[in-house]
C-alpha cells in the first residue's frame, strides 16, 4: 500500500481540464457492451486510474512506455512493478468523440487519444463495433529518445472477473501487418448478461506493424518483460490474472510518431428479434474477426478525420445557439448517445436493405426499444441522422403489426432485457398507454417532417390510427398510470400525459392530413389551458394534476409543439409555463414535479428549449436551466457516465446535485433540444455508400 501511495503522489501533479473536469471521461463507447470510462476523479492520477464499464465494474486496460530503457506507466497501472516510474500527467481534453491526455515521462512527451466514432449515416462505420487509443510520443527540449510502447487488456472486458472462469485466447497476424489477440468467455449463452456485461462474444485487441510483438500471461511476467526488454517473447500461457497485451517499437523519436490499438467486442449474434439473430451490419463485408480488426485500423485515418470535423461542428454550432457551457454539455453527450444503439441487420441473409437499429434503456430498466427512451433520445437523431428515428421505431412496428401486443395502445418495449426482443405476448409491461401512444404518434411525424418519407407511415397507417384513436378517447383525462418518469409513481389525471396527448394527435393529423384529429388536439389544448383544467386558477403555471393547484411539473411535454411548429398551445401558454420556472428552482435545479426533490437534465433542456419559441424567446430561462446542467457535470460530486437524474436540494440523505440511481443512458441525445430547434440534418455525418445502400430496401 505504501508503495501505491508513493507512486500515485509522484504521479500527481496541476493538470489542465477542457473544456471541464466531466464526471466521466468516455474512452471507447460504441455499443451497449463496448462502454468503457474513466471516472473524472481519476483523471489527475491517470498513470495509476482504473477505467470502468458503463455500470462500475472495473476494467483491465494499460499503457506503459519504455524511454531510453526506463519504464513508466501512462495509463492503467494501479500497482506497479520493480522499476516503473510514474508519468506525469499535463492535461485532460473531452470533444464529442474524442478524450485526449498529455502526460510526460523522462525526455519525452505522451499524447493519449481515445476515439469512438460517430458515423450515424454510415452504418458500417457506426455498427463496427471497436473503438481506438492512439498513442503519439515526441521528445521534450530537442531530445531524440528511443521509444517503445505497450498495452493490455484482460477478461474483465467480456465479463469475467472470477478465479475459475473459463477464458480463451487466441492470437493471429493478418493481413496488412495486423495483429489480433482475443478473449471468449466459455459455458456462457447467446444474448445472456451479468450486472449488464454481456456473456457471450468476443474482446478483441489490434495492432498493425512489422515491429509488433505480442504476449500472453500473468500481467506482472508480461509487464515486467517489457519494462525490461522493450518487447514481448516467452512462453505464452492463460491463467487467472493473466493479459493479452502488444508492444510496438517506435525507435529514436525525431519528430511526433504514433501508434494506434483497436479495442472491440464481437457479437456475431448482436440481437435477438423475435427469435432471429441479427447481426452487426458491417458484417455483411466482413465476417470474422480478423477481417474486423484489419478494416477497423484500415478506416481509422478516415474516421479520425470525419470525427474531427463532427467536434468542431458541434461545438462551434452549440456555442452560437446557447453559448460555451451549452457547448461542453452536448460534447459530453454525443457518445453516450449513440453508445446505446446497436444497428443490425439478419444475421442468415446479412440482408443490407433490412436495416433495424436496437437501443438499450441502459441503466434504468435494461429494456428494448422503449419507446419512452427514444422519446427523449430523438432530438440528436433529429440534428444529425432522422433515419434512425425509424430505424428504431421499425422493430416496435413489426411487433405490434403481428397483432400478438393484445392491447389497443403500444406497447411499452419490445423486450424486458436486452438483447432480447422478444415481445410482450401476455401483455403485460410497464403500464403506460397514454405515454407510449403520444410518443410513437410525436416520433413517427419527427420522422416524416425531417425525412418527407410518407411509405413509412402508409405502411403503418391502421396502427398509428387506432393509436391516435385511443387518444382522443383517453388522453384528455388519463386514468391512472404511469408517465415516461416511472419512478414518480402513477397518478390519474396528469396533466403533462394530457399535453402530450393533445400535441400528438395533432401531430397525428399533420402527418396524415386527417384535420378531425388536428380538432382534437387543439380541443385538448383549449380545455388544459383556456378552461384552466390544466392550470392553476391564477393562469400562472401548468399543474401536476388537472384541477389541482397545488402542484406544478417540469411541463417538457411543450418542447415537440415548438419543435414540429404544431401550434397546439398558444404562444401566451408557453410564456406562462416557461416565466414560472425560476419562482420553482430548487439550489441545484427545477425538481420534476412538486412532489420530488429530483429532476432530469433531459426535460431540463427541453424545458430550456421550449423557453426559445418564438414570441417567448426567454433567455434567462433558458440559460438557467443550461447553467445548472453545467453545474451538474462540474460540481465534482458524480464520478458516473453522465447521469441525466439528479438531486436538486438537499433532503434526508439526498445531497444537491449528487447522482440518482441513473448513468450512461443514451436519454442525454435530449440535450441536443435546443439546437435541434434549427431544423432537421444540420450536422450530416458519415453519408458514405453502406447508407445509400440500406436506404433503397428502407420501407422493406
Amino acid at each position: 500500500m505504501l508503495s501505491v501511495l508513493l507512486f500515485v503522489l509522484f504521479a500527481s501533479g496541476t493538470p489542465t481540464f477542457t473544456p471541464v473536469l466531466p464526471p466521466s471521461y468516455p474512452l471507447a463507447v460504441r455499443n451497449p457492451y463496448l462502454s468503457a470510462w474513466l471516472p473524472g476523479n481519476q483523471a489527475a492520477e491517470l498513470p495509476v486510474a482504473v477505467p470502468q464499464f458503463w455500470n462500475g465494474q472495473n476494467l483491465t486496460w494499460s499503457i506503459i512506455a519504455r524511454i531510453d530503457g526506463q519504464a513508466y506507466s501512462l495509463f492503467g497501472v494501479p500497482v506497479p512493478g520493480a522499476g516503473v516510474k510514474a508519468a506525469s500527467v499535463q492535461s485532460a481534453e473531452y470533444t464529442s468523440t474524442h478524450t485526449t491526455f498529455t502526460l510526460t515521462a523522462g525526455s519525452a512527451s505522451f499524447v493519449l487519444d481515445f476515439l469512438s466514432p460517430i458515423s450515424p449515416l454510415d452504418y458500417v462505420r457506426q455498427s463496427l463495433p471497436f473503438s481506438y487509443v492512439t498513442v503519439s510520443a515526441s521528445g521534450t527540449n530537442g531530445a531524440t529518445p528511443d521509444v517503445q510502447i505497450y498495452s493490455d487488456i484482460d477478461n474483465s472486458w467480456i465479463g469475467q472477473f472470477g478465479e475459475d472462469v473459463q477464458t480463451s485466447w487466441s492470437y493471429a497476424t493478418t493481413e496488412a501487418s495486423t495483429s489480433v489477440l482475443t478473449l471468449t468467455p466459455g459455458g456462457t449463452a447467446n444474448y445472456s448478461e451479468v450486472n449488464d456485461m454481456a456473456q457471450w462474444g468476443t474482446a478483441v485487441y489490434c495492432a498493425r506493424g512489422s515491429d509488433v510483438s505480442a504476449g500472453v500471461g500473468m500481467s506482472s511476467d508480461v509487464r515486467g518483460s517489457f519494462a525490461v526488454n522493450g518487447s514481448l517473447s516467452g512462453s505464452w500461457q492463460w491463467r487467472p490474472g493473466s493479459v493479452i497485451g502488444f508492444s510496438q517499437c517506435l525507435g529514436t523519436i525525431s519528430a511526433p510518431t504514433n501508434v494506434t490499438f483497436a479495442i472491440g467486442y464481437w457479437r456475431p449474434a448482436a440481437v435477438n428479434y423475435m427469435g432471429n439473430a441479427r447481426t452487426a451490419y458491417f458484417t455483411s463485408s466482413c465476417q470474422d474477426i480478423n477481417c474486423a480488426c484489419v478494416h477497423a485500423l484500415t478506416d481509422f485515418q478516415a474516421a479520425d478525420a470525419e470525427a474531427r470535423a463532427l467536434d468542431a461542428t458541434i461545438a462551434g454550432k452549440a456555442s452560437s445557439v446557447a453559448g460555451s457551457n451549452y457547448s461542453d454539455i452536448l460534447a459530453l453527450s454525443a457518445r453516450q448517445a449513440f453508445g446505446a444503439i446497436d444497428i443490425t441487420i439478419p444475421a442468415d441473409t446479412l440482408d443490407t436493405n433490412d436495416v433495424m437499429a436496437f437501443i438499450k434503456e441502459i441503466s434504468s430498466d435494461g429494456n428494448v426499444n422503449t419507446v419512452d427512451v427514444i422519446y427523449p433520445t430523438a432530438p440528436i437523431l433529429y440534428v444529425m441522422a432522422p433515419e434512425y428515428i425509424r430505424l428504431l421505431l421499425e422493430p416496435v412496428m413489426q411487433y405490434l403489426a403481428t397483432g400478438d401486443w393484445p392491447h389497443n395502445y403500444t406497447v411499452h418495449d419490445i423486450g424486458s432485457n436486452y438483447p432480447n426482443a422478444t415481445g410482450h405476448n401476455n401483455g403485460t409491461a410497464e403500464l403506460m398507454p397514454v405515454e407510449e401512444c403520444g410518443n410513437l404518434l410525436t416520433l413517427a411525424y419527427m420522422y416524416t417532417k425531417a425525412s418527407g418519407d410518407k411509405d413509412w407511415v402508409e405502411k403503418y397507417q391502421s396502427l398509428f390510427q387506432g393509436y391516435a384513436d385511443y387518444l382522443v378517447v383517453n388522453g384528455l383525462y388519463p386514468t391512472q398510470q404511469l408517465s415516461t418518469d416511472d419512478g414518480a409513481g402513477s397518478v390519474a389525471n396528469q396533466t403533462g400525459l394530457a399535453i402530450k396527448a393533445a400535441i400528438a394527435l395533432k401531430a397525428f393529423g399533420a402527418m396524415t392530413g386527417q384535420t378531425n384529429y388536428t380538432n382534437y388536439g387543439d380541443q385538448f389544448a383549449a380545455v388544459l389551458y383556456n378552461q384552466a383544467v390544466g392550470v392553476d386558477a391564477g393562469k400562472t403555471h401548468f399543474i401536476l394534476v388537472e384541477n389541482a393547484d397545488d402542484t406544478w411539473a417540469l411541463e417538457f411535454n411543450l418542447y415537440m409543439d415548438v419543435l414540429l411548429g404544431l401550434n397546439t398551445f398558444s404562444t401566451d401558454a408557453l410564456a406562462m409555463q416557461t416565466s414560472y420556472y425560476p419562482s420553482i428552482r430548487k439550489p441545484a435545479g427545477v425538481a420534476l414535479d412538486s412532489s420530488l426533490d429530483w429532476g432530469k437534465t433531459d426535460w431540463m433542456i427541453f424545458a430550456a428549449s421550449t423557453a426559445m419559441a418564438q414570441g417567448v424567446d426567454n433567455e434567462g430561462v433558458r440559460d438557467m436551466f443550461i447553467d445548472d446542467v453545467h453545474a451538474l457535470i462540474t460540481n465534482g460530486l458524480n464520478p458516473v457516465p453522465f447521469s441525466d437524474k439528479f438531486f436538486v436540494e438537499n433532503q434526508g440523505p439526498d445531497v444537491q446535485g449528487g447522482w440518482n440511481s441513473y448513468r450512461a443512458r443514451p436519454v442525454v441525445g435530449g440535450h441536443f433540444a435546443l439546437m435541434a430547434l434549427g431544423g432537421p440534418s444540420q450536422i450530416l455525418v458519415g453519408a458514405g455508400e453502406s447508407h445509400k445502400r440500406a436506404s433503397l430496401g428502407r420501407h422493406g
